[in-house]
């Protein structure tokens, strides 16, 4: 009797938290319906990304009126993979530019062991690496403008004073205007992925840490390779994703230093796009870019999102 009298009030109070959980997501759903049905999301989120779909489709410029739009089927994209020779060079430079992503994080993670464990003020140096994260894209590249002005540029003086006569023009360089977009990109990122991993480091137990001292024989690389790196490998993960999703999102340091020369050495395909919808007008080719663009992100992430079961640990 006992136990009937259990599984009876178990029962009971199953259906009493299903009854609230499913009002709680109900008042939920109302609370956000009306921004999802009628404001800012449908129209400003979920309607260009529709309309981007269709129009990718299309032959259009949007000057001409509606009355003008052209299906064409899947000729945007037979061009944009046959013939377009700057979109495939947007491609290649995209690729390249993902080699940012590891690179920061790996300099980042240097960084944020040796602030949280061997360095004082650690308030300060959080402030002074993220500073040029939240600091103004126009601003920090007028700056490295200036540093890498080719005579007159404090990086190139450095560089002659060591005897280098000719040193690399930089930005006005076909062969190092990428490199020197991605100096910039990494020493503006480093903050963030600073500021991260510091606080996965923060979140690890000291306590394992100890445990491997008492152990003996656990120096500091044996602590980092089976303490650190597997117990911050979820914020690795994090910034994996958003870092490379972010490669593909350039485009103020590209419209403000170099506009995709020189000879579209650091065309990126977010420039390639603006330049298809807003100089040439060609709103249906640059769907087309938008949804190659979209395919590269989603399966890069997907790829992730699989592979990270081997290497992640919750």
């Amino acid at each position: 009797m006992a136990s009937e009298v259990n599984w009876t009030s178990q029962s009971t109070q199953r259906k009493k938290k299903s009854k609230i959980e499913k009002s709680e997501n109900l008042a939920g759903f109302l609370f956000v319906s009306p921004p999802m049905l009628i404001g800012g999301v449908s129209i400003i989120v979920l309607f260009p990304i529709i309309a981007t779909f269709i129009l990718a489709f299309a032959d259009w410029k949007f000057v001409q009126g509606i009355e003008n739009l052209q299906w064409v089927g899947l000729e945007n994209f037979s061009e944009l993979l046959g013939g377009d020779k700057k979109f495939i060079q947007s491609v290649v430079n995209n690729a390249i530019f993902i080699f940012t992503v590891p690179i920061t994080m790996l300099v980042a993670l240097c960084l944020a062991i040796i602030i949280d464990k061997h360095v004082y003020l650690k308030s300060y140096f959080k402030v002074a690496f993220f500073m040029p994260y939240i600091s103004s894209v126009v601003a920090i590249a007028v700056v490295w403008q200036v540093l890498f002005h080719p005579s007159q540029g404090p990086i190139n003086q450095v560089l002659m004073s060591f005897g280098i006569e000719n040193p690399p023009t930089w930005i006005s360089d076909p062969n190092f205007a990428l490199i020197s977009v991605m100096i910039i990109h990494i020493w503006i990122s480093i903050g963030f992925n600073l500021i991260v991993y510091i606080a996965g480091l923060q979140s690890i137990p000291k306590e394992l840490y100890e445990a491997a001292d008492i152990d003996g024989g656990a120096n500091t690389w044996y602590k980092f390779r089976n303490i650190t790196f597997p117990l911050i490998s979820p914020t690795s993960f994090f910034l994996l994703i958003t870092g490379i999703i972010a490669t593909f999102k350039v485009f103020d340091l590209i419209a403000v230093l170099t506009q995709g020369g020189p000879l579209n050495s650091t065309t990126m395909l977010v420039w390639h796009l603006y330049e298809m919808a807003f100089l040439n007008l060609e709103i249906g080719y640059a769907s087309a870019i938008a949804v190659v663009l979209f395919i590269f992100v989603f399966t890069i992430t997907i790829l992730q999102w699989l592979g990270q079961k081997k290497w992640v640990n919750y």
